[in-house]
């Protein structure tokens, strides 16, 4: 039984070892422990500027081979889309400055921007719903030859882009049919998009601009768990491919959630859809032409520093206005 000598016995053990350390601690090991102290702090002064000096160093040789792959990138785009009509959508999210610059790269490739436009947040939020639902019903006959009968609200209003945005006159190839005009003109209306301009010619190809994904957005205003289930992203570019043919995806590197990781996440889509990521980089928007080139040739792949895509696309040549003019002229004229 624990009596009261053992309290006592256990006390002074205390305080005759808290003595012992005071005084070790003021006499002979105070200047040891000092001088310990002071060469660890010294030792880790001199790593700190060793590894300053190092971060300069690399700071420096990344900067120079980033300029150097901008230059390189810059001789490998140029006229890479010459001859080439594209239209540019903003699926949402993506920074205006981003976008011009993209579009610079594009123009700066060759190709001609015949439409520039937005997405608005009618295609995703739950409260409009039936606004969506209301104008693919009214819509499924009239794009009925791209899409199957069983197609979805998404699919249906990818259809509707997409003809919308690429669809040619079978008399006059260089203007717009008349269901895209009419077509473009009800999503106007509606309020699905937003046009920067008003499109000036069919397109040969589309360009689909993703943002980052919208998580905190969408916790922040209730609508990510509301949302009805014919918001499907990847059914609208799967549509939206079917009726422009060559289309291409970019964003920034790919998370979670996001516009690239979701189509990539799809065998069927990614399979007929190329994909860009890394946008928020300039020497990786770079990419996009020649992602659009490489998909108009035939070449579809995903694009980034992903572990499951390829840095660059492939480089290849794409026939000339001269040269289809050329074939046009060998076919009699038909078109």
């Amino acid at each position: 039984m624990i009596d009261f000598r053992y309290h006592l016995v256990s006390l002074i053990s205390v305080f005759v070892a808290l003595a012992v350390g005071i005084i070790l601690g003021a006499g002979p090991l105070q200047n040891a422990i000092g001088d310990q102290l002071t060469d660890q702090v010294e030792a880790l002064r001199s790593e700190r500027t060793d590894l300053r000096e190092i971060l300069v160093e690399t700071e420096s040789e990344l900067a120079d081979q980033n300029a150097y792959a901008l230059a390189a990138g810059a001789e490998l785009v140029d006229g890479s889309l010459t001859g080439v009509t594209v239209a540019v959508v903003d699926a949402g999210g993506t920074a205006d400055t981003l976008e011009v610059d993209v579009v610079s790269r594009l123009e700066d490739a060759g190709a001609r921007i015949v439409a520039q436009a937005s997405l608005t947040d009618a295609w995703s939020s739950a409260e409009d719903s039936v606004l969506r639902g209301t104008v693919a019903d009214g819509q499924r006959e009239h794009v009925a030859d791209a899409i199957d009968e069983e197609a979805g609200t998404a699919e249906v209003l990818g259809a509707v882009l997409g003809l919308a945005m690429t669809e040619a006159d079978q008399q006059m190839p260089s203007a717009r049919s008349e269901r895209s005009m009419e077509l473009y003109e009800l999503m106007l209306r509606v309020g699905l998009v937003e046009s920067r301009f008003e499109p000036s010619g069919p397109a040969d190809a589309v360009l689909l601009l993703g943002g980052a994904a919208a998580d905190e957005d969408a916790t922040a205003d209730g609508a990510g768990s509301e949302e009805p289930e014919d918001v499907d992203v990847v059914a609208l570019v799967s549509a939206l491919q079917a009726t422009a043919q060559d289309v291409v995806v970019a964003g920034p590197t790919a998370a979670d959630g996001d516009l690239v990781s979701d189509v990539r996440a799809d065998d069927d889509v990614v399979a007929r859809v190329s994909t860009v990521s890394g946008t928020e980089r300039e020497v990786m928007r770079l990419n996009v032409p020649l992602a659009l080139a490489a998909q108009i040739a035939g070449e579809v792949g995903q694009y980034g520093f992903e572990e499951d895509a390829a840095v660059v696309p492939p480089a290849v040549d794409l026939p000339g206005p001269d040269d289809e003019a050329d074939d046009s002229g060998d076919s009699g004229g038909d078109s």
